[in-house]
């Protein structure tokens, strides 16, 4: 997860450790990109399919209530259709169980049926996975590990079937979906964009219960199995047949004949299917106890190195698989049944499913409650830098919206296309993409340095600089150039939005939409109306964020926002350790210890110091002085240290020469490990000795976020807890496994928060003292979400 304090056209990012393991999550999804949220069912929230039945060529059959149906063939080949009532895609449910054994057993019985096709009433959509409600609704872990088991047997019955079954598969096909699929003698997938091939439970602090964690590693390999579930990675279909998930890759149109003839084959030859071709290093390292050993090994030490041990799941589906493998599949079953029910019972996916279920609820959810959207079909962007290009990109590649970049240059214009194609030329280059998808999506981006065109223009998002003069100049510009109902929507980070629209002839029209950076990565935005904003762009906006792929947040208009003000005393907190001779290094791997993705030194280097030093004083003056950023800092900006982008900052980011490697081998630090620029301490008077516990570190830091958090969920900067949890974690990468600093305040208990904030307040100054809404929640026992 990428985290920023962002300017317009700052250029710090930063990369989450798992940022690029999944490129096929953005391409098959339109929601938040946020991987937390991509699980089990995750397809469910907003896919859009009707309820047709696949085969054109159907005996006729009686309505059962079922959501199997069997539809025979004069050939011997049955269809077994998937088509769960009164919903829009396939989830499996605990109480399938009967009415599985009950199509098992009449399909046994008929000896007419010769082969199977296992495939999906639903059109564009195979299985999105189990019904994570069934796991909430379990009160024990007996009842995981039995929820567990029964899947196990129901797949195992199928995997058994004297007759050959092929899975037919159109659409997504994730989690419990794929071990279905897996359970069967052979897989067909289509060729269709929307088809996909995961196990992503790994994402919601789980494993595959049904049997994935043992079939997976003997379709496609040990190392590509380890990938997959340690990472939620999901597969197209070219991918899933290279890798030897599916056996076939052909048109939608063909997908359940050429399943009849695999099922046929099968038949013919006995249910034996090719076995999968591995090349010289897969045999060296798979096919033996000591290669194996050494895969192992590098995936428990990668996985500790990403998830600082904060996340139980990625361990147990090694130790799933290493038992089936190097012990029995029985054994492998039994444990991977008790892994999952341990992890079912975890608070850490406790609080990642009811992230899902959050961002499930707000996908429903309209700006201004009652006040449906009106449809928008053309958007524009004022600016093209880093934020204006991205912004460009995600409407055009996202929302599907033909968008039009306004810049004072044809340079500028220039960076904003040069974004998109970049972006997209990468996915064309690793094949996740063609090159005629992107010439399409790159059409749908266009630019002037006039105003031309924005007349038809529905919304336009400005990306410019932070000046207040000028962002008032581009509301009178676009109000001259658009039309009446021409939403105008400021990516500002810091400047007021009834500031902005002070001068307006339509304020109501105005509203803020801040992006987080980069653009294309970053789920989150806010949404900022003033207190002139019509409900209706209110609703308007919300639905374009959506369009996007963006998880919004719609927040008060008042400084810092929602999410610049939580982390501001976060990073002060920091920096106040740093002067007080705490190492930049210890800092930051407390913070990353604790759960951030990377610490607050680095981030500060990432976003520009010059970034946080106009913000800075803005909290300052609205707010108090517990937003002074401290003094010392200003050398900073004095000696041309604003971080990354400058190549001069906290850390070094020249590259070393080869004496300096030499002297970083003789000190045991690793080659390519980010290093601190020593020469800070000097610049900023300190010794950097470190007194303080990593523990320690990150209480204060992380603390001083809490208190914020709890004040703006007081004053309403954001509707309500979920929302600010939500913001928190998309926005800055507070640690999901704790849910949200609202819900960790719940889960520390808000009288040992006071207690603890009381007594810093005593030893380190007024800055620490408790807010009134946490002192009133400690006196009166009170929770954020009660039970």
């Amino acid at each position: 997860m990428t985290q920023e304090i962002k300017s317009n056209d700052s250029e710090g990012t930063i990369k989450d450790n798992a940022e690029e393991s999944n490129e096929v999550n953005n391409e098959v999804n339109s929601t938040a990109e946020n991987s937390i949220t991509k699980a089990y069912g995750n397809d469910a929230a907003e896919a859009k399919v009707t309820d047709e039945k696949v085969s054109e060529h159907n005996d006729p059959v009686e309505p059962t209530g079922s959501a199997f149906t069997i539809v025979r063939h004069d050939n011997g080949i049955a269809h077994l259709v998937i088509d769960v009532i009164g919903e829009n895609v396939n989830t499996l449910k605990a109480e399938f169980t009967e009415q599985v054994n009950a199509v098992l057993a009449e399909i046994k019985v008929d000896k007419a049926i010769t082969g199977i096709v296992l495939c999906s009433g639903k059109k564009g959509s195979f299985v999105a996975g189990a019904d994570i409600n069934m796991l909430d609704a379990c009160q024990s872990r007996d009842e995981v590990v039995a929820l567990s088991r029964q899947g196990q047997r129901i797949f195992s019955l199928l995997e058994q079937l004297p007759i050959p079954i092929v899975a037919a598969i159109d659409g997504a096909c994730l989690g419990g979906g794929l071990e279905l699929a897996m359970a069967c003698h052979a897989r067909v997938c289509s060729d269709n964009s929307k088809t996909a091939l995961g196990l992503p439970e790994v994402q919601l602090g789980l494993l595959p219960g049904s049997g994935g964690t043992q079939r997976l590693p003997q379709l496609v390999g040990l190392q590509k199995a380890l990938d997959m579930m340690l990472t939620g990675k999901q597969l197209r279909a070219k991918q899933a047949l290279k890798s030897g998930l599916v056996d076939d890759v052909v048109p939608s149109s063909v997908l359940l004949t050429v399943a009849e003839d695999l099922a046929i084959s099968l038949r013919q030859r006995g249910k034996k299917t090719v076995k999968r071709k591995q090349g010289l290093m897969d045999k060296l390292l798979e096919n033996n106890a000591v290669g194996r050993k050494v895969v192992y090994q590098q995936a428990q030490k990668t996985v500790l190195a990403k998830t600082q041990g904060n996340y139980p799941a990625p361990a147990k589906i090694i130790d799933c698989i290493r038992t089936g493998i190097e012990s029995s599949a029985e054994k492998g079953y039994r444990v991977e049944a008790e892994h999952f029910s341990d992890l079912v019972m975890s608070d850490e996916s406790a609080q990642l499913r009811q992230l899902f279920f959050a961002t499930t609820a707000m996908k429903k959810e309209q700006g201004v409650a009652d006040v449906m959207p009106e449809k928008m079909t053309k958007a524009g962007v004022l600016g093209g830098g880093l934020m204006g290009g991205g912004i460009a990109f995600v409407t055009a590649t996202k929302a599907n919206m033909p968008v039009r970049v306004k810049d004072i240059s044809h340079k500028g214009i220039g960076q904003a296309l040069k974004y998109s194609y970049q972006i997209l030329n990468k996915k064309v280059k690793r094949r996740f993409l063609l090159n005629s998808e992107m010439q399409k999506q790159l059409a749908m981006i266009t630019g002037s340095v006039e105003y031309t065109g924005f007349k038809a223009l529905d919304i336009v998002v400005e990306a410019v600089f932070e000046d207040l003069t000028l962002k008032q100049n581009m509301v009178a510009e676009v109000e001259a150039q658009g039309h009446d109902k021409t939403i105008f929507a400021s990516n500002t980070s810091s400047l007021p939005i009834g500031k902005i629209a002070a001068n307006a002839k339509r304020p109501e029209n105005v509203i803020g939409l801040h992006y987080f950076s980069p653009v294309d990565k970053m789920p989150l935005v806010e949404i900022i109306p003033h207190d002139k904003t019509s409900d209706q762009t209110i609703s308007n906006t919300v639905a374009f964020a959506k369009k996007q792929g963006k998880t919004p947040i719609v927040v008060k208009d008042k400084a810092g926002f929602y999410v610049n003000r939580i982390l501001a005393p976060y990073m002060n907190e920091a920096a106040i350790l740093l002067l007080a001779g705490e190492p930049i290094d210890k800092i930051d791997k407390a913070l990353v210890k604790f759960g951030f993705p990377v610490g607050p030194m680095q981030l500060l280097d990432e976003v520009g110091v010059d970034v946080g030093a106009k913000i800075g004083p803005i909290l300052q003056a609205d707010l108090g002085e517990r937003f002074a950023a401290p003094a010392a800092f200003d050398k900073l900006l004095a000696d041309g240290r604003l971080g990354k982008k400058v190549k001069k900052g906290f850390y070094q980011y020249e590259k070393p020469t080869f004496t300096k490697n030499l002297q970083n081998t003789f000190k045991g630090i690793k080659s390519g490990h980010k290093q601190v620029d020593e020469t800070i301490y000097s610049l900023l008077n300190i010794k950097p000795m470190g007194s303080l516990s990593a523990v320690e570190i990150s209480k204060r830091c992380t603390y001083m976020m809490l208190n914020e958090a709890a004040r703006c969920v007081d004053e309403g900067i954001v509707r309500n807890a979920r929302d600010g949890d939500i913001g928190a974690i998309f926005g800055i990468g507070f640690p999901p496994f704790l849910g949200g600093p609202l819900r960790y305040i719940d889960k520390i208990g808000a009288k040992s928060v006071v207690a603890q904030l009381s007594q810093w307040a005593e030893q380190h100054g007024e800055r620490y003292t408790p807010c009134e809404a946490l002192i009133t929640m400690a006196e009166n026992d009170a929770v954020y979400y009660p039970k």
